[in-house]
């Protein structure tokens, strides 16, 4: 009999996670096209000059056993301490399984990760989430507390309803004076709009568990749990103290995703677009590929396929047999974009802070969200404290400066250079000192995220319809428009794969996986 093939549309997690899947559990070639030279899409390693950037900060963490079980079998979890586990004299939870790497010596490994990530505002550090401490009170001072406390009491006793907005969200849920301090600004720069205008069904995706509640039962089991590890599938993931991370970035675990697919018999093609997608009878028949390289098109016969690419380019390449209604409701989906300035610095540090090497204590974040108005920066990612093999020269700083755009507008348009002053400037601006810039580089990402506004409203009627296609799965950020975690959608394409094997031609059970 002839193999049978998944012809699989873009090389990210989603599309990997798929491939690997195929290739571990069934006789089903998987052949993915990917339109560009890099595999990982957003959570891909770039590297510049030696030092090693993870775009954008991918945490490898999951609710999910299944999730935090099928990143080990990719990699196995550290069974020595890392470098700056060992200088910081930090203990953290490590493998006792026989062989187990050893990061000073091997190269595929996991390590564990403690987690730090602090929001700015008022020019002061606040943990994030939001700490219920001492330390969080004398920050804000106890006349803002009180009224955080009144207008939280006042969202509990007199809820608004309906739920219009985002801001309608936040506000139920935590109060007005605090959705106004620790929410609202962030929020708006990501997404490039006020929160009153963003449906409220993107809620739970910003919070992702996070409430009073439960932030004041963490801040308890951290006081008398402290020095103890916490289970990687326990927690909510915005409350997880740590997570698992690759030696070499997000990159370096899908780039052997991929080799992995490889050996087994599956086909990866860099630089090849799929530009339409042949249908009848309520099946894909082919895909037509373009080689970015060379220009020409091939047509490619598939027994399944797999599409990550954004929905509107998904409806597009269907033709013109499209209902007009499903590409007006694709064409109106909104998508915001991304740009990274990545410097490489002698130093960093907080203005009136003693002058250390980062790589030896330095600033200890992850992420810094940057809840200042008046800068449009969104958040710092200081590279080293996700793994000190990222960095060529640990007495450097690789740190990243994220921007939220929309595609063509006044910050996408700005030069590198123009982009680079911008960052140092706002840095400056909100007490964050840089001594020396060694190097940089300016990443853009078009469409990093799926909006929920727009025709969003509408976008059942597009499922509807992609879904009466029987061997088409719509996976991945972009492919499915749904914003959520990188756990989210490598089980989603597990699930597809059950499909696939089991001849199930309902997508509910893919579309419903939730954190």
């Amino acid at each position: 009999m002839e193999q049978r093939t998944v012809i699989i549309i873009g090389a990210g997690p989603a599309g990997l996670t798929t491939a690997y899947e195929l290739a571990e559990r069934t006789d089903i070639k998987p052949i993915i096209f990917e339109m560009t030279d890099e595999i990982g899409g957003i959570a891909r390693t770039v590297d510049l000059h030696g030092n090693k950037i993870d775009v954008g900060g991918h945490r490898f963490y999951s609710q999910s056993a299944k999730g935090a079980d099928w990143w080990q079998k990719i990699m196995p979890i550290q069974g020595s301490p890392s470098s700056d586990d060992i200088r910081r004299q930090r203990k953290v939870p490590l493998s006792n399984e026989p062989g187990a790497p050893d990061p000073e010596k091997d190269d595929d490994v996991l390590l564990v990760r403690q987690r730090l990530s602090r929001i700015l505002f008022l020019r002061q550090l606040f943990e994030y989430p939001i700490a219920l401490n001492r330390n969080t009170v004398f920050k804000l001072g106890f006349r803002r507390v009180f009224r955080v406390g009144m207008s939280y009491l006042k969202s509990k006793f007199f809820p608004i309803r309906p739920e219009m907005s985002l801001e309608d969200f936040f506000t139920n849920r935590f109060g007005e004076e605090l959705y106004e301090t620790f929410f609202r600004d962030y929020t708006q720069k990501v997404w490039g709009v006020p929160c009153s205008s963003i449906d409220p069904a993107w809620g739970p995706q910003q919070i992702q568990g996070i409430s009073i509640r439960k932030a004041l039962r963490h801040a308890f089991k951290k006081i008398f749990s402290r020095g103890k590890p916490v289970d990687l599938d326990e927690t909510d993931i915005n409350l997880a103290v740590q997570f698992l991370y690759p030696k070499y970035g997000p990159g370096q675990l899908w780039e052997k995703v991929a080799g992995i697919v490889q050996a087994r018999g599956g086909e990866l093609h860099l630089r090849h677009r799929v530009v339409g997608l042949e249908h009848c009878d309520g099946r894909i028949r082919a895909a037509v590929v373009r080689d970015e390289t060379t220009g020409e098109t091939k047509t490619v016969s598939g027994d399944f396929f797999v599409s990550t690419m954004p929905v509107v380019n998904l409806v597009d390449s269907l033709g013109d047999e499209v209902p007009e209604e499903v590409r007006e409701i694709a064409h109106g989906l909104v998508y915001r974009s991304f740009i990274s300035v990545e410097l490489v610095l002698r130093n960093l540090r907080i203005r009136g802070r003693p002058v250390v090497a980062p790589g030896r204590a330095g600033i200890p974040d992850n992420w810094i969200y940057v809840q200042e108005h008046d800068v449009e920066l969104g958040r710092i990612q200081v590279l080293n404290n996700w793994s000190p093999y990222l960095v060529k020269d640990p007495d450097t700083a690789l740190v990243g400066l994220e921007y939220f755009s929309n595609e063509g507008d006044e910050l996408w348009s700005k030069s590198d250079d123009d982009m680079v002053q911008l960052a140092l400037g706002e840095l400056d601006r909100v007490g964050i000192v840089v001594e020396d810039l060694l190097d940089s580089v300016v990443l853009r990402e078009s469409r990093a995220y799926p909006v929920y506004r727009g025709t969003y409203d509408r976008f059942h009627v597009i499922r509807d319809y992609v879904d009466r296609l029987d061997n088409l799965f719509l996976l991945g950020r972009a492919g499915m428009h749904i914003y959520d975690s990188t756990d989210v959608y490598m089980l989603a394409a597990m699930e597809a794969v059950d499909n696939i094997i089991a001849g199930r031609t309902t997508k509910d059970n893919v579309w419903g996986v939730k954190r």
